[in-house]
Order: structure tokens, then sequence, then C-alpha cells
């Protein structure tokens, strides 16, 4: 049985990100929750072309909530830490924590994303819809608490 733990990737603060200081936009981490979003759920077999096309589902965002307890500056490698903490019928809780260099932890935030129906009968209205078993089934290793994520994140040596 595999152990759950957070999906990890590296990304660098890139001179877009910065303000005229060298530090971090706080709108610069939108950025990083589309690429750890995106590459966390390619690495349990769901790319958004297959919610699109195979399941006919997209997924809004519903709420964002970010907290920096320190900021990075340009250059800087992160490492950012993706896991589902919630999981709802038809809406789940996508963490993502980014870690500088040397480990400080720059930002920590969320997103509540939800399941949509997106098929060519839609209509104008989105209509809710519950998660695919599959989808449900692949998110298995990334599932954990917060507190569960960082442990593990600890457990490793990072």
């Amino acid at each position: 049985m595999m152990v759950p733990a957070p999906f990890v990737m590296h990304e660098r603060v890139r001179w877009s990100d910065c303000d005229p200081m060298g530090i971090i936009r706080y709108d610069a981490y939108s950025r990083f929750f589309e690429v750890g979003e995106a590459e966390m759920f390619r690495s349990v077999g769901f790319t958004f072309a297959r919610f699109a096309q195979e399941l006919g589902i997209t997924l809004p965002r519903r709420v964002m909530h970010l907290e920096y307890p320190s900021p990075p500056r340009l250059d800087e490698l992160l490492e950012l830490v993706v896991y589902v903490s919630e999981m709802g019928g038809s809406s789940l809780r996508l963490n993502l924590d980014c870690y500088g260099e040397g480990g400080a932890l720059r930002m920590e935030g969320y997103l509540i994303l939800v399941c949509v129906y997106d098929g060519p009968d839609r209509g104008e209205a989105l209509r809710v819809k519950r998660w695919p078993t599959a989808f449900l089934e692949a998110l298995a290793p990334v599932r954990l608490s917060v507190d569960e994520a960082r442990a593990a994140r600890r457990e490793n040596g990072r």
C-alpha cells in the first residue's frame, strides 16, 4: 500500500514575479498554484485535457486563500508542496506550501476547486457535478491533512 505524500516540485522566483525591489509580488503566487496544480494532477494521471475531453468537466475556483510568512526574492528556488487536504462530493481543497532556500515557509495557501459539468450540452449555466470515482481514487496518494503533509515533508529531510 502506498503511503500518501504531497507532490513536490521546484520553481524559481522570476523577474516577472517581482516588484522593483526584487521581492515577490503577491499575485505571482497564482502562477505557482497553476503550475503546481497542473503537475500534481498530471502525476496522478489527470491532465486538464483529460478533464475536458474524457470527463466533460472543468474546475473553476471558488476560493483562493494566501498567507505570506516571509517574502522570497528574485531568483530564489522555491519548493512547491501540493496536496489535497479536503474532499467533498463536488469540491476539493488544494493546498500549496512554498518553502524557500533553507526551508523557510514563504507562503501557505489553498484553492477550493469545484467540479462542474462542461460537456457539449451544458447550456448557459454551469452545473455542479460529483467527482468521478476514478479521479477520487487517483487522488489517494496526495490526500493528506495540512499537518500530515508538513510531517511527511520533514520526514523526507526537507
